[in-house]
C-alpha cells in the first residue's frame, strides 16, 4: 500500500511538471502571478493567526497555514475539463494560479525537508548544502535535457508503450536521486516531469500517465487514512469549520480583490475565485512530510485531512453552480467591484474616442472573434470590440481597432454601448448561458439590429434560435464546410 501510495504522488508531481511549460507560464499573464503570489501570501499569513487563535503552537499554526494556501489542481481541472470552461479566461486564470502554486509547493517541500530535525548542520550550512546541491541535480538534468532527452525520446516514440514505460521510469528514477540527495521522491520527480514538458511528446506521455496517475492516487488517499486516527478527526471538529470557512468564503474574497485590482470584471473574478476555493492533495503531502519530520504530530494531521475533506467536497458544487452563484451574489459583487479602483477601468470608458457610425459590435477578441475581425477588416464596416481580458483589448487597441474592456454578461456595460447604431450584435463567446444573458439584456434595451451568437453544439443552437437569435454560428462546424468546399474546389480543378 505504501509503495503504490508513493508512486501515485510521484506521478502526480511528474504529470503536474510535464504541464510546465514555460510558455504556459507567459501565456496566462501577469495575473496569475500576482493574483497567485498575493493568495499564497495573504492567505498563509492569516492562516498562520487564525491557526495561532484557535490554540496551535508556532510550528503546527505554520503547517496550517501553508497547508491553506494551495488549490487542488487535480479537482480544479477535472471538473473544468468537463464543463469545457479550461480554455475560458476565467479557466486559463486558474490552470496558470494553479501552476504558481504548485511550483511554491515544491520549493516549500525542499526547504521543510532541508531543515529536518535529524539535521546535523546549522541553518546557513542547510541553505548552501540546498542550493549546491539543488545546482548540480538541476545542472546535470538540464544538460540529458538538452542533448540526450529529445535524441532517445525520437527513437523511442515508434512505440507508445516504450514512450510510456520510459516516462514512468524516468518519473522514478529521478523521485529516487531526489530522495538520495534529501529533496524528497516528490521534487525529484516534478523535475522529471519539467524536463520533459518542453518536448513535443508531452502531450502524448500527459495523456497515457493521467488514468495510472488517478488510480495510484487513491492508494495515497487510502494509505493516508489508514495513519489517521478517527478520534482526531472529531476532536478538531470545530477548528476544521473554522477553518473550512476562511477557505471558502475569505480565500474566494481575496482572489477576487487580487484579480478585480488586476482589472479583471467582476463575473471573471468571481467564477475564477471560485474555482479555487478548496486545498489541495499537496497541502496532504505536506502534512505527512511534516509528520514524517517530526514537525507536527497525528492531531494536526487530521485537522488538515478533515479541512481537506470539507472544502473540496463544498467546492465541487461551488465550482459545477459557479454561474449561478454568481448570478445570486450579483448585488453583492456588484458593490464590491465598485469598491475596488480598477487598473483597467479606463477600458471600458467609450467617451475617450468618437464611436459615430459604428456597424457591428463585436464580443469576445480571442482566437475565434480575431479571426473574424481580421476577415472584416477589408470591408468598410466599422467593428467595435469589446473583451473581458484587459491585455486582448490593448493588444488590438494597438493594432488600431476600436477595443473596449467590458464583460457582454454586465447589463450596465451593455447601456452604454452604441446599440441604436449597429447594424449587427455578434457574441463569439460560445455557450447558452452566455447568449441567453446578451439576449436579454439587448432585449431590455430595445435593440432594433440583428443578432448572431455562438454555440459548439447544435442543441444550444437551437435554443439560442428560438430564443431570438437570427444566426447561430458554429465555428467548428463551419470551418469543416469550409475546408471540406477548398477541397472539393480543389478536385473539380
Amino acid at each position: 500500500m505504501e509503495l503504490l501510495a508513493e508512486l501515485g504522488i510521484a506521478l502526480l508531481l511528474f504529470v503536474v511538471g510535464l504541464k510546465l511549460d514555460p510558455h504556459e507560464i507567459k501565456s496566462v499573464g501577469p495575473v496569475a502571478i500576482i493574483a497567485g503570489m498575493g493568495q499564497i501570501i495573504m492567505t498563509g499569513i492569516l492562516g498562520y493567526f487564525l491557526a495561532n487563535l484557535l490554540g496551535f503552537s508556532l510550528v503546527p499554526a505554520f503547517y496550517i497555514g501553508l497547508s491553506l494556501t494551495f488549490s487542488s489542481t487535480i479537482i480544479v481541472v477535472k471538473l473544468l475539463s468537463d464543463r469545457q470552461e479550461i480554455d475560458a479566461l476565467h479557466g486559463r486564470i486558474a490552470l496558470g494560479v494553479l501552476i504558481v502554486q504548485d511550483l511554491v509547493v515544491v520549493v516549500a517541500m525542499i526547504l521543510l525537508t532541508a531543515f529536518s530535525e535529524d539535521s546535523q548542520q546549522s541553518l546557513s550550512q542547510e541553505i548552501v548544502s540546498v542550493v549546491l546541491k539543488g545546482g548540480i541535480f538541476l545542472l546535470f538534468i538540464a544538460f540529458l535535457t538538452r542533448y540526450i532527452l529529445p535524441k532517445l525520446l525520437h527513437a523511442l516514440a515508434y512505440s507508445t508503450e516504450l514512450l510510456l514505460i520510459f516516462a514512468i521510469s524516468w518519473a522514478i528514477t529521478l523521485a529516487a536521486m531526489g530522495d538520495s540527495l534529501g529533496f524528497s521522491k516528490e521534487v525529484g520527480a516534478f523535475v522529471a516531469g519539467v524536463s520533459l514538458a518542453s518536448t513535443s511528446y508531452r502531450a502524448t506521455i500527459g495523456a497515457r500517465l493521467v488514468s495510472l496517475r488517478d488510480f495510484l492516487l487513491l492508494f495515497f488517499f487510502i494509505d493516508l487514512g489508514i495513519h489517521v486516527n478517527v478520534s482526531y478527526l472529531g476532536a478538531e471538529i470545530i477548528s476544521a469549520v473554522v477553518l473550512s470557512l476562511f477557505v471558502l468564503v475569505g480565500k474566494t474574497v481575496m482572489i477576487m480583490a487580487l484579480m478585480s485590482i488586476m482589472g479583471y470584471g467582476k463575473h471573471t473574478s468571481t467564477v475564477t475565485s471560485l474555482s479555487l476555493s478548496q486545498i489541495s492533495e499537496f497541502s496532504l503531502i505536506i502534512a505527512a512530510l511534516g509528520l514524517d519530520l517530526g514537525h507536527i504530530d497525528e492531531n494536526v494531521l487530521g485537522l488538515i485531512t478533515l479541512v481537506v475533506l470539507i472544502t473540496m467536497g463544498v467546492s465541487t458544487y461551488m465550482i459545477m453552480d459557479s454561474h449561478i452563484i454568481y448570478e445570486k451574489l450579483l448585488p453583492i459583487v456588484s458593490h464590491f467591484d465598485k469598491l475596488i479602483p480598477h487598473r483597467h477601468q479606463k477600458l471600458g470608458n467609450l467617451d475617450e474616442v468618437d464611436v459615430y457610425g459604428v456597424d457591428i459590435i463585436l464580443f469576445g477578441l480571442g482566437r475565434y472573434g480575431g479571426s473574424l475581425i481580421r476577415a472584416l477588416q477589408g470591408s468598410d464596416l466599422q467593428v467595435l470590440g469589446v473583451d473581458f481580458n484587459p491585455e486582448l483589448v490593448r493588444q488590438w487597441r494597438n493594432k488600431g481597432l476600436l477595443a473596449f474592456y467590458g464583460d457582454a454578461e454586465d447589463p450596465e456595460f451593455a447601456a452604454t454601448l452604441p446599440l441604436n447604431q449597429a447594424k449587427w450584435v455578434i457574441s463569439t463567446l460560445p455557450g447558452e448561458r452566455i447568449g441567453l444573458t446578451l439576449l436579454h439584456t439587448l432585449e431590455y434595451q430595445k435593440y432594433q439590429g440583428k443578432i448572431a451568437l455562438t454555440s459548439h453544439t447544435e442543441r444550444e443552437m437551437e435554443i439560442l434560435k428560438n430564443a431570438g437569435s437570427d444566426l447561430v454560428l458554429l465555428p467548428f462546424r463551419d470551418a469543416a464546410y469550409e475546408a471540406a468546399r477548398v477541397l472539393v474546389t480543389d478536385f473539380n480543378e
